[in-house]
């Protein structure tokens, strides 16, 4: 990485999310790596005080694509965003908007869990043992509301896809006129219409709740909401220019 131009934050977290990768991938038949590391909801049995953090840095062993795509965004748009920000800046950029997407995906999770029993955390009635292995009792819940609850309750989330988020988010406020060449797409988008279109979509599947859908959308879209407010917080900070006009 010596030989290309990757500025030192983004550099020193790529080699991080691939470490992490690696000894996922290394250590599975001796510790679930996935589990202790990954974001469970606050709640939860299986959630450790540290996760809020490490999620961001876990990834998928069981599709590459998933580690490939984050990484891939947070080169091409997080060195431009680290050499606007500088080091420190940028660092604390991708932690915030990180926590911001575990935040906003609580929320939810926390919303569903109230609308099917009342309360957002197990009051005592939810027979978390049962639910952990996909025992439901029909005379409590109904097969749909215990797989929610079971999917809230133990459920993990990993990956750097609402610090990216938010890192894309920052970068089409700042540049909002540079062209992008995009896969399957044969001309030049702008950053302004593109990235607030993914945007649209990624609100679009998370509403919609398609079946078989395991992507945590919400933590998208939190990740590029504290995204938008912090480049709107710093706007002052520095002076930039547009050169794509």
């Amino acid at each position: 990485m010596n030989n290309i131009n990757i500025p030192p934050v983004v550099k020193n977290l790529l080699i991080i999310n691939v470490l992490f990768y690696v000894a996922t991938w290394v250590l599975r038949s001796q510790v679930d790596l996935t589990e202790l590391l990954g974001a469970h909801y606050f709640d939860s049995p299986k959630f450790e005080i540290w996760q809020p953090i490490t999620y961001m840095f876990m990834h998928s062993t069981d599709n590459i694509m998933h580690i490939v795509f984050n990484m891939f965004g947070l080169y091409m748009f997080g060195s431009i965003l680290e050499n606007h920000y500088g080091a420190k800046r940028f660092l604390n950029f991708y932690l915030i908007t990180g926590l911001g997407a575990i935040l906003l995906q609580w929320v939810v999770q926390a919303v569903e869990l109230y609308q099917i029993t009342g309360s957002i955390v197990d009051n005592g009635k939810l027979q978390l043992d049962l639910l952990a292995n996909r025992q439901y009792n029909p005379q409590v819940f109904t097969n749909s509301q215990a797989s929610n609850i079971s999917s809230i309750y133990f459920g993990t989330m990993v990956g750097a896809s609402g610090a990216v988020f938010g890192i894309m988010t920052a970068f089409a406020v700042l540049y909002p006129n540079m062209e992008l060449m995009l896969m399957f797409i044969p001309f030049p988008v702008k950053a302004k219409y593109f990235i607030p279109g993914y945007i649209v979509l990624e609100l679009f599947l998370g509403v919609s709740r398609i079946e078989g859908d395991t992507i945590a959308h919400f933590a998208h879209l939190g990740g590029a909401l504290i995204g938008y407010i912090l480049v709107k917080l710093w706007k002052n900070k520095n002076t930039y220019y547009d050169y794509y006009d």
